[in-house]
């Protein structure tokens, strides 16, 4: 049976890697962003049949968008095996003082909201489904492991996500259904871009760091989800060797 995917944030970064290596590894793929041309150009730039993508223009913050989503995924591909939860956001990186409360909201609708519903859905189409079951892997960051300097929003949110994360691999257990996490450290997005520049650090220098191509995340998310549903990984961090993300705390 050809598996099914859903990629939230499909269409730039690590979403649309990682889409791009689930429709060459023969999955059927939904793909979800805000923006329409971006999900369009992501399945441009993959040689898989017309019949394996299906582009849906979602906003993973609002429960009706996200309900539209997979009603459509049924709808199309009758069932779900994956979710890449990767939707992401993050505020500018100053004081928390100056931060305002919308600023603030933002992120954590995008990062923890969307999250959520999206979570919410696979898990009633997955437990519902025949065969049962499926695998929700949640992209986590570094940021769920130790901050950076003024990123409250972001690492607070992805803290939450590991506790998410947890949590439906415990309530998975009896549904089929597992869980897992993949925290990444400078992959070599246009969001990343700054890490070569420059970036501040916790002693209050700023320094260049190095970062990894896309492709080591997408083969790391196409091992997680190549296991059999009886093994899991829990939680992977794939990074930049020489990055500091060792010694910051």
């Amino acid at each position: 049976m050809q598996p099914t995917a859903l990629v939230t944030g499909a269409g730039s970064g690590i979403g649309r890697a990682v889409t791009l290596a689930l429709l060459a590894e023969g999955y059927r793929v939904a793909l979800a962003g805000r923006g329409l041309p971006a999900l369009a150009e992501t399945a441009r730039q993959s040689s898989a049949s017309a019949s394996n993508v299906l582009l849906a223009p979602t906003d993973v913050t609002k429960a009706g968008d996200v309900d539209a989503l997979f009603a459509a995924i049924r709808a199309r591909f009758g069932r779900l095996d994956l979710l890449f939860n990767n939707a992401g956001a993050a505020a500018p990186a100053v004081s928390i003082d100056e931060l305002s409360p919308e600023q603030w909201n933002a992120v954590v609708s995008v990062n923890l909201t969307g999250a959520f519903l999206c979570a919410r859905a696979a898990f009633a189409m997955m437990k519902a489904q025949d065969p049962r079951g499926g695998r929700i892997i949640n992209n986590g960051s570094i940021s769920a492991q130790t901050p950076r300097p003024n990123s409250a929003p972001y690492t607070a949110t992805k803290h939450a996500i590991t506790g998410l994360t947890k949590s439906l691999a415990l309530d998975g257990r009896a549904y089929d259904i597992a869980c897992g996490q993949i925290d990444i450290g400078n992959a070599a997005t246009d969001l990343a871009a700054r890490m070569i520049s420059g970036v501040a650090q916790a002693n209050g220098v700023v320094a260049p760091e190095p970062v990894m191509a896309l492709q080591h995340v997408a083969d790391a998310v196409l091992y997680m989800a190549g296991l059999p549903l009886e093994a899991n990984v829990l939680s992977m961090t794939v990074m930049a060797t020489k990055m500091p993300l060792v010694g910051r705390g």
